[in-house]
Protein backbone atom coordinates (compact mmCIF):
# COMPACT_ATOMS: atom_id res chain seq x y z
CA UNK A 1 0.00 0.00 0.00
CA UNK A 2 1.47 3.24 -1.25
CA UNK A 3 1.80 5.94 1.62
CA UNK A 4 2.80 8.43 0.43
CA UNK A 5 0.29 11.84 0.66
CA UNK A 6 0.94 13.23 -2.44
CA UNK A 7 0.06 9.88 -4.68
CA UNK A 8 -2.99 9.20 -2.97
CA UNK A 9 -6.16 9.62 -5.10
CA UNK A 10 -8.53 11.61 -2.81
CA UNK A 11 -6.81 14.44 -0.84
CA UNK A 12 -10.07 14.52 1.60
CA UNK A 13 -10.50 12.12 3.67
CA UNK A 14 -13.95 11.30 5.69
CA UNK A 15 -13.24 10.87 9.81
CA UNK A 16 -13.51 7.03 9.22
CA UNK A 17 -11.33 6.97 6.83
CA UNK A 18 -8.83 9.46 8.85
CA UNK A 19 -8.79 7.47 11.43
CA UNK A 20 -7.85 4.26 9.31
CA UNK A 21 -4.62 6.64 7.30
CA UNK A 22 -3.75 7.13 11.49
CA UNK A 23 -4.72 4.04 13.03
CA UNK A 24 -6.88 5.22 15.57
CA UNK A 25 -10.41 4.45 16.45
CA UNK A 26 -13.22 7.22 14.90
CA UNK A 27 -13.35 8.41 18.42
CA UNK A 28 -9.62 8.98 19.38
CA UNK A 29 -9.62 11.43 15.50
CA UNK A 30 -12.87 13.11 16.70
CA UNK A 31 -11.44 13.68 20.28
CA UNK A 32 -8.34 15.13 18.41
CA UNK A 33 -10.52 17.49 16.40
CA UNK A 34 -11.97 18.65 19.28
CA UNK A 35 -8.86 18.92 21.02
CA UNK A 36 -7.57 21.09 17.97
CA UNK A 37 -4.85 18.67 17.55
CA UNK A 38 -6.09 18.15 13.69
CA UNK A 39 -6.92 20.59 11.22
CA UNK A 40 -10.40 20.08 9.12
CA UNK A 41 -12.88 20.74 6.55
CA UNK A 42 -16.39 21.60 7.24
CA UNK A 43 -18.28 21.26 3.87
CA UNK A 44 -21.79 22.13 5.32
CA UNK A 45 -22.83 19.03 7.92
CA UNK A 46 -19.45 16.78 6.21
CA UNK A 47 -16.77 16.90 8.26
CA UNK A 48 -13.02 16.21 6.19
CA UNK A 49 -9.23 16.15 6.57
CA UNK A 50 -6.82 16.71 4.15
CA UNK A 51 -4.49 13.91 4.07
CA UNK A 52 -1.61 16.02 3.92
CA UNK A 53 -2.70 17.66 7.04
CA UNK A 54 -2.75 14.14 8.42
CA UNK A 55 0.74 13.54 7.03
CA UNK A 56 2.13 16.96 8.84
CA UNK A 57 0.43 15.75 11.98
CA UNK A 58 2.35 12.00 11.70
CA UNK A 59 5.62 13.86 11.17
CA UNK A 60 5.44 16.62 13.92
CA UNK A 61 4.73 13.95 16.44
CA UNK A 62 7.69 11.66 15.98
CA UNK A 63 9.83 11.49 18.42
CA UNK A 64 13.16 9.93 18.82
CA UNK A 65 13.94 8.09 22.47
CA UNK A 66 17.54 8.55 23.11
CA UNK A 67 18.87 7.31 26.31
Amino acid sequence: MNRDPLQMTKRLLTEKEAAQYLGRSLWGVREMRYAGKLPFVKDGKRILFDVLDLHDWIEKSKTQFTY
